[in-house]
């Protein structure tokens, strides 16, 4: 499902971020990525949603090379993989179902039925009622549970998240984790950066840690 084979990542010439990463996760896998800030977490979800190249070293994912990938073909990649960025990237001249709506817009999906799709994710966020509103009218924290209705209103095969619940009480941060866990349960593998350790100490069962330039894959919570 997603492989990295001696993956290296700097920018220009600074220091590298990653540093000769390898692991494999098997599909339906749900996994933290954990480490302070700075540490590289982000920069790792990005190499697997193909939003950035590694600067040495290969990347697999869903049976596909994507740092050799061309551009044409990653949209593709896009579709099975669902992508929370810490940068919500909403899109405040249209309303709250109408951001969650872009992707299955640009697959082409028959409008009404986006519609009920995109109102389904919403409820499953626990956005219902609001959307009709724009996304400058809600909290931060329910902009943060729009981004996620919009990345899993795909239906995606990976889904991969970075500090989902940064923004959220305990409470709610749990309530998003068992938004998760359900999309887990029914195969969607998971991958969540988060530095969040009660909250991971409840769902992790295995842990990528990115510490002082070091990697470790381990069982449970680092």
């Amino acid at each position: 499902m997603i492989e990295f084979q001696h993956v290296f990542k700097s920018y220009g010439r600074g220091r590298n971020i990653l540093a000769d990463i390898n692991f494999r996760v098997e599909p339906g896998e749900f996994i933290f990525v954990s480490g302070p800030s700075g540490a590289g977490k982000s920069t790792l979800l990005k190499l697997i949603g193909g939003l950035e190249p590694p600067s040495r070293g290969s990347v697999h994912v869903n049976g596909h090379r994507i740092d050799r990938m061309p551009a044409r073909a990653r949209p593709y990649l896009r579709r099975a993989v669902g992508v929370i960025l810490q940068d919500m990237h909403l899109l405040y001249d249209r309303s709250a179902i109408d951001n969650v709506m872009l992707p299955l817009a640009v697959i082409g999906l028959d409008r009404r039925q986006a519609r009920n799709r995109a109102r389904a994710a919403m409820e499953k966020v626990g956005l219902a009622g609001k959307e009709d509103l724009n996304p400058v009218e809600i909290s931060g924290g329910e902009q943060q549970r729009l981004a996620i209705a919009r990345a899993i209103v795909n239906r995606p095969t990976i889904l991969i998240a970075d500090e989902p619940t940064a923004n959220l009480d305990q409470e709610t941060g749990r309530r998003i984790l068992d938004v998760f866990r359900d999309f887990n349960r029914v195969g969607v593998t998971t991958l969540i950066a988060s530095h969040d350790k009660p909250l991971m100490t409840s769902y992790a069962s295995r842990t990528l840690r990115i510490e002082d330039g070091r990697f470790f894959d381990l069982r449970g919570v680092a």
